[in-house]
């Protein structure tokens, strides 16, 4: 199919797995278009704990094979997204009477070999009193383990991976959510409506593929008269934001009394990012926030190992998201594997339904869901993705510290907090918006902090941004930093650039 709004795949969901799916499924030559109830990455794949990890408590529940994929992916994520992914070092102070050291260490050795690994450091003990991340612990604490993961900008990993569906052709419409579907004469006819202006339109597409995320259930039911034969459980993580706990670079992963862990990670340079919480969830997933019962729950989870306990006055933002995972059998949350399931119905107009995944491993759902979709749709059945840098990923030598370098000769008047920002959410494409200034005052109006009117137009003009919301909490995070007045003037200049 080539004309008009006749398409071979519609994915429906622009988290990160249905953004992954419309990359590939463009890159292998098919006419793809994504649509997104919200903005890009607008619930759960920006509510995340902004980790690139292989999930190492996920080896307590015998999850071998998962976690040998999530790290291999760890490497490739590295090697396409530099910029927006970055090695973390993580200490876990150990404390007797929860999990002993031997199983520690076991674990450890086992997180460093399953995977490979080439660019990060092996796990080791350390002793806490003379180790940087010891200083904001709780001075019993004596020994601790120190290992190697990643952190990502996850909202940035969704944009990133639909402007380049969008480059390779790929129709991306936010704000347009399915409200009707039907199969006939071997293809799939949607409807869509716009949340900007409610006008609708009708799309043809050889196949579908439901990546709704927390809403697949419903979605299928409600709209697409499909019932899953296989089982999705929602379940809410909340985080909670504090002023920065400790200097060094580190994350802690804190083990809890019931058994579960809390991540407390160094979170856009002054801050800390605690969580998360894992909460049976029936109510709207677009309504999902955290409750006082988990912001305590994490304060005082951290706070048992710090020598100056957080408490919920500290707190300067919480988030929440809901995540499908797949429950093949039931269970409780904590155990659910956050591995992902693919069903394909086929016949004359194919349904892809996605259940369950994590941040970690969408390359890697997505690739094999355009497998099988290839299987059905014919063309191209060759992965692509594992090699090709995602936009503003192609840094030389993928050396990131080397383009920060290179970014700063060549905009030295640029304020060297402004310099590591603008390289660690767009990596080369940094120099579309600072072109050929000469000083912050050729960046247009300033909005606070380091924000100008020369990023509001670029996240507009190529990230479908649209609504202040867009800019300050998915494609930065500079709400945290900006005063009200100053979010009001930024989302005038948006609202009167849309209208323009």
């Amino acid at each position: 199919m080539t004309r008009g709004d006749e398409y071979d795949v519609l994915v429906i969901g622009g988290g990160i797995n249905g953004a992954g799916i419309a990359r590939d499924a463009a890159g292998r030559g098919w006419r793809v278009a994504l649509c997104e109830q919200g903005d890009l990455a607008n619930y759960t794949s920006s509510a995340s704990t902004k980790l690139i990890h292989g999930g190492l408590r996920y080896l307590e529940h015998g999850e071998f094979g998962l976690v040998r994929k999530a790290l291999r992916e760890r490497a490739v994520l590295l090697r396409i997204a530099p910029h927006i992914v970055w090695p973390l070092r993580l200490v876990m102070p150990h404390v007797r009477g929860l999990r002993p050291a031997w199983m520690i260490r076991a674990g450890l050795f086992l997180y460093d070999h399953l995977g490979g690994r080439r660019h990060l450091p092996a796990s080791g003990v350390v002793r806490l009193q003379e180790h940087p991340a010891g200083a904001a612990l709780d001075p019993a604490l004596q020994r601790g383990f120190v290992f190697s993961d990643c952190w990502v900008q996850d909202a940035r990993l969704v944009v990133l991976n639909a402007m380049d569906a969008a480059a390779r052709g790929a129709a991306v419409w936010p704000r347009s959510r399915c409200v009707g579907a039907e199969r006939g004469d071997g293809c799939w006819r949607v409807r869509l409506r716009s949340a900007i202006d409610g006008r609708e339109q009708d799309v043809r597409a050889r196949a579908l593929v439901n990546a709704a995320g927390p809403w697949v259930g419903r979605l299928a039911g409600d709209v697409l008269h499909d019932v899953p034969n296989a089982r999705v459980t929602l379940v809410k993580g909340s985080h909670i934001v504090v002023p920065r706990l400790h200097d060094c670079g580190h994350a802690y992963l804190f083990q809890h009394t019931d058994g579960r862990v809390v991540f407390a990670i160094p979170y856009e340079r002054d801050y800390t990012l605690i969580g998360t919480t894992e909460v049976a969830y029936e109510g709207d997933p677009a309504a999902a926030e955290a409750s006082d019962d988990e912001v305590r729950y994490l304060c005082e989870a951290v706070s048992r190992y710090l020598a100056r306990p957080v408490v919920p006055d500290d707190v300067v933002r919480t988030y929440a998201g809901v995540r499908p995972l797949h429950d093949a059998q039931g269970g409780d949350a904590s155990a659910l594997s956050r591995d992902y399931a693919l069903r394909l119905e086929a016949g004359s107009a194919p349904l892809l339904t996605v259940l369950g995944g994590k941040l970690t491993t969408y390359r890697v759902l997505a690739e094999d869901a355009c497998a099988r979709l290839a299987r059905v749709l014919g063309g191209s059945r060759t992965g692509w993705t594992a090699t090709a840098p995602l936009p503003g990923g192609d840094l030389p030598g993928g050396d990131f510290d080397a383009f920060l370098a290179a970014l700063r000769r060549r905009y030295p008047w640029l304020p060297q907090a402004t310099a590591w920002r603008m390289a660690r959410n767009y990596g080369t494409r940094a120099e579309r918006i600072l072109g050929a200034a000469q000083c912050t005052g050729d960046l247009g109006e300033h909005f606070g902090a380091d924000l100008y009117e020369a990023e509001l137009d670029y996240v507009v003009r190529h990230e479908w941004a649209h609504t202040v919301d867009d800019v300050l909490w998915r494609r930065s995070k500079l709400g945290l930093v900006l005063d009200e007045q100053q979010r009001e003037r930024a989302a005038r200049w948006l609202e009167a650039f849309v209208r323009a």
